[in-house]
């Protein structure tokens, strides 16, 4: 099943979503017609890992990790399937990150590996932009609109074995999948738990793989993650001081 939140002129409405009709609990909805897609989740906090594909180490010269390495985009970073992708002013490099995202269920803490499953919700698609002439990853990655997020929730997808690519234009970037992960996602969120109470609509990142070339205003990024769909946001110049 896919889930969906559309904004429509009397405020935002949640629903099961199938080929362009939302159906809500008090109607059904035509997107694009009674409203917009909106993130299709309600995050306190995007937790994202970073170094979790061999290619990426490789590319960015990392070491790699003996844990899972994370950081955290706040919820003012998101934008939905379709919202343009800011190009910030006071940056000259941005580039894409195409990643699959859990979203959380229930509020938990101190999973177990084989716990995690019960308390997903499903898994949706995140574009991790990032300005990487920026010093530290808060700066670089956790500003407004730095996290496309979409378009809906798939509840029924295994996360360990999906074939994701990313196009910017008419030019494949990232062709790869899941199973390369260096830690897998029931591995990531047990090890989040224990650090973090999770909660209802949370988002967690897996990492992506290697990414090369960088975006422009004018371009558009496409991330499709299989049996999910496709993320879809173009690049804009920012209204950002």
């Amino acid at each position: 099943m896919r889930l969906a939140r559309l904004l429509t002129p009397n405020g935002p409405v949640v629903g099961s979503y199938d080929d362009g009709t939302l159906y809500a609990d008090d109607g059904v909805y035509e997107v694009g017609i009674d409203g917009r897609l909106l993130p299709p989740c309600e995050p306190s906090a995007l937790y994202c890992v970073g170094r979790n594909y061999a290619t990426t180490l490789e590319q960015m010269e990392y070491e790699q990790p003996e844990e899972p390495d994370f950081f955290i985009k706040p919820a003012t970073s998101l934008i939905a399937d379709g919202q343009s992708i800011p190009y910030p002013t006071w940056t000259d490099d941005l580039t894409y990150a195409g990643e699959l995202v859990a979203v959380i269920d229930e509020r938990c803490r101190n999973l177990t590996p084989e716990a995690v499953p019960d308390v997903v919700r499903g898994y949706t698609i995140m574009n991790d932009v990032d300005a990487l002439d920026q010093a530290g990853r808060t700066a670089r990655k956790a500003f407004d609109g730095s996290a496309p997020l979409g378009p809906w929730i798939e509840t029924n997808v295994d996360p360990t074995e999906l074939d994701m690519e990313t196009y910017v234009g008419s030019e494949k970037r990232q062709d790869s999948n899941t199973e390369l992960m260096l830690f897998d996602p029931y591995e990531i969120i047990a090890h989040l738990s224990r650090r973090f109470t999770l909660r209802p609509g949370d988002c967690i990142a897996f990492g992506s793989p290697e990414n090369p070339g960088g975006i422009e205003p004018g371009e558009t990024v496409e991330i499709t993650y299989e049996g999910i769909g496709t993320l879809t946001n173009t690049v804009t110049d920012s209204s950002f001081p």
